[in-house]
């Protein structure tokens, strides 16, 4: 009788980024003073759009556990799964409307630039944000065209 040792399946490697390098979500701040700090626990994001940045920074460090974190619990899937051959490449904010200190609704239109296997493409998208329990979390969206 032979003996087989099996090795665990490969989990794909998570991007990471060095706590002095610029943040992803485009403000002029290293990823540790500006959505890392959201990512880990230091603090909450306390506008709309500052979530929407810490989020699509999220995507691009594929950190699932903020992204379930900060989703509002009627519309959060299960898990999330992210394309290994999606590479996030910037994020333009167009507008944003309330979800600041003083509201407790926000949306956030804007335009996120990826390559997926190479070719370019775009997700323009108005994202809806409530806050829950007092902190900001992501509702749903609307594609736009």
């Amino acid at each position: 009788m032979s003996r087989r040792t099996s090795r665990p399946a490969r989990r794909p490697q998570r991007p990471s980024l060095a706590a002095a390098a610029l943040c992803p979500c485009g403000l002029p701040a290293t990823y540790g003073q500006c959505c890392g700090r959201f990512h880990s626990g230091a603090s909450a994001a306390p506008t709309a759009e500052l979530l929407m940045r810490s989020r699509y920074s999220a995507f691009v460090v594929q950190d699932a556990a903020y992204l379930l974190r900060t989703w509002h619990p009627d519309t959060r899937p299960p898990a999330v799964d992210f394309d290994t051959d999606m590479q996030w490449q910037g994020l333009d904010i167009l507008a944003t409307t309330d979800g600041t200190a003083f509201h407790t609704t926000g949306t956030v239109t804007f335009r996120a630039h990826y390559a997926h296997q190479g070719e370019p493409g775009e997700l323009h998208e108005q994202s809806r944000f409530v806050r829950h329990e007092g902190a900001w979390v992501y509702l749903d969206a609307v594609f736009a065209r």
